[in-house]
């Protein structure tokens, strides 16, 4: 008798747009804080005189990939399953479980896709990512059928590829809205930026983010969801997440809190640096384990630097920064200060592209601040 053969189970790969433990922004089933938004689209929709692109803008983890898979959703049901001023639709219907599977056969979705061999994401969205619109544009459509393409993000797209996405955006079918999803489109052609209509999402404020927040972890495992914000912390990772919910996941997931003082008792002993801690502290981080800790220190480090030169520069901030901005900075330096951060930023990109040593970059960058501080 033959052996039946072996079930095999499916891997679910990595998705550039997911963090780790939570669901993806198509999974998610609530928007909050973009009502207006949501209002002005679907509006748009109903009135059967929409743009054919739209260029959904704002910080990153605000929001923007959610509300165009809910766009997508709305656009891809069928009329009976619309209403005229929200973009609701139901998930248990058709068009919304294929969204979210991904095989809604009006639906394409331009990203950076996982690499099987060799394990992690192109730097780049490839040109060749961005040619399947042709065989999807060219697909014969029931009259009544609208097709979809997402591009998250955008700004991740190549030179070729960006050209490539141009010429479908020239010359569009009909019944077909592209959405674009950036936190840079300043990085976009212009060309691109000039024949998309722009709907820019402000970061989210304190009840809208504690909302989604609380969405993302009823959403995810046992593990992640019993291990939710105390209340005490809430406060804290809220200034500090900048209204992003991906943000504030991060930071709480990685420990961001602890982090965070730590990085403030450094900057707050400038001009003296405690060499000791640093080199520990760029020995824990300096591991491949550690990708998701040190990318968080330089964040929430870059961010700390950036407050105290807007605290200087216009005397924003909370007491604390703004003392420290005075001893450190000082209207003589704030140039030396601007530059500098510019020049962490430039350095850590390079350092990412070039493989170099982080814990070296970590050294260094102290190091010009203990100059800038004494200059």
């Amino acid at each position: 008798m033959a052996r039946a053969p072996a079930v095999q189970e499916i891997e679910e790969l990595p998705e550039a747009d997911r963090l780790d433990g939570f669901p993806h922004p198509r999974a998610t089933q609530r928007l909050f804080g973009h009502e207006d938004a949501e209002r002005a689209l679907a509006e748009a929709f109903a009135s059967g005189r929409m743009h054919h692109a739209w260029l959904i803008t704002g910080a990153e983890g605000i929001g923007k990939a959610t509300l165009a898979y809910r766009f997508a959703r709305h656009i891809l049901a069928d009329p009976s399953e619309r209403t005229a001023h929200s973009l609701d639709i139901e998930p248990e219907t058709r068009a919304a479980r294929q969204v979210l599977a991904l095989s809604h056969p009006g639906l394409l979705v331009v990203r950076r896709a996982y690499d099987l061999k060799n394990k992690r994401f192109p730097a780049t969205i490839p040109v060749d990512e961005v040619r399947r619109l042709k065989s999807f544009l060219g697909r014969t459509a029931d009259e009544n059928a609208w097709r979809v393409v997402i591009v998250d993000r955008a700004d991740e797209l190549n030179i070729s590829a960006a050209n490539a996405l141009l010429k479908s955006l020239e010359e569009p079918p009909p019944r077909t809205v592209f959405l674009l999803v950036s936190s840079a489109p300043g990085r976009l052609l212009v060309t691109i930026r000039s024949r998309v209509r722009t709907l820019d999402l402000a970061p989210l404020a304190d009840e809208p983010l504690r909302r989604a927040v609380t969405q993302a972890f009823a959403g995810s495992g046992e593990e992640i969801g019993s291990a939710a914000p105390a209340a005490s912390d809430w406060d804290k990772l809220g200034r500090l997440s900048g209204g992003s919910v991906r943000r504030l996941l991060a930071l709480h997931a990685a420990k961001g809190l602890v982090l965070h003082e730590r990085i403030s008792t450094l900057l707050k002993g400038l001009p003296a640096v405690d060499w000791g801690t640093l080199h520990a502290l760029g020995d824990e981080l300096s591991g491949q384990a550690a990708e998701q800790r040190y990318e968080l220190f330089f964040e929430l480090l870059m961010d700390g630097v950036a407050r105290l030169i807007n605290a200087e520069a216009r005397g924003e901030g909370t007491p604390d920064e703004i003392a420290l901005a005075g001893r450190l900075i000082g209207p003589a330096r704030l140039a030396t200060w601007a530059g500098l951060w510019e020049r962490v930023a430039a350095d850590k990109a390079e350092t990412a592209a070039l493989n170099l040593d982080r814990k070296a970059l970590i050294l260094d960058v102290f190091s010009r601040l203990e100059a800038a501080a004494r200059s």
